[in-house]
């Protein structure tokens, strides 16, 4: 499983970096970037899920690889 955070959608609001900063890191102006070219350990699945349901700008995207 990927992450990919769409830098266009990010609005900065970070609920994902407050959820899993294993996953996504933010820049000095809050907009998320996806750790480890967005590749998601099996334990963290479910934060992956998470930060996916909880984006209000529907920012990240899950690809199953």
């Amino acid at each position: 499983m990927r992450i990919k955070v769409d830098a266009e959608k990010c609005e900065g609001h970070s609920r994902c970096y407050s959820l899993a900063p294993e996953l996504v890191d933010v820049d000095d102006l809050g907009n998320a970037f996806e750790l480890n070219d967005g590749e998601v350990p099996p334990e963290l699945e479910d934060r992956a899920r998470l930060i996916v349901d909880n984006c209000p700008e529907f920012a990240i995207l899950i690809t199953e690889e």
